[in-house]
């Protein structure tokens, strides 16, 4: 017999506190598909208590300047928020840090152009 499903149990306002972010944020990530929230007979938003985690990793994705599609694609690799285990997170960790490296490269090659001894073009003298 396996374990009854965890009812999602946060609301709004106490995941914003949870997870450092303002309460129109958490609806924003909902709407957006960033999140998933479930919906009382009173059209509450309910979420599960990973979903705070969930957030957090959403915010050091836009930081690092991710669009919210991007961001979309890495969290619809999750599994539902009452099924996240350990390996899940290890494989989110790892996505958003393999993009990390990536932009990061791309920006080094870029400031290697502006910095570098190639002419990017010829400027007319004055």
């Amino acid at each position: 017999m396996s374990a009854p499903a965890v009812m999602p149990s946060i609301g709004v306002q106490e995941l914003a506190d949870r997870s450092g972010v303002a309460p129109s944020a958490i609806r924003f990530y909902d709407r957006n598909g960033l999140i998933h929230a479930e919906r009382t007979s009173g059209n509450q938003r309910r979420f599960h208590e990973t979903t705070a985690c969930v957030i957090k990793v959403i915010r050091v994705a836009q930081r690092v300047g991710l669009s919210v599609a991007e961001i979309r694609e890495l969290t619809d690799r999750l599994p539902p928020p009452e099924r996240i285990g350990l390996d899940d997170w290890f494989r989110f960790r790892s996505a958003l840090e393999e993009e990390v490296h990536r932009r990061i490269a791309e920006l080094n090659s870029a400031l290697d152009d502006l910095t570098g001894d190639t002419k990017l073009c010829e400027v007319p003298p004055a």
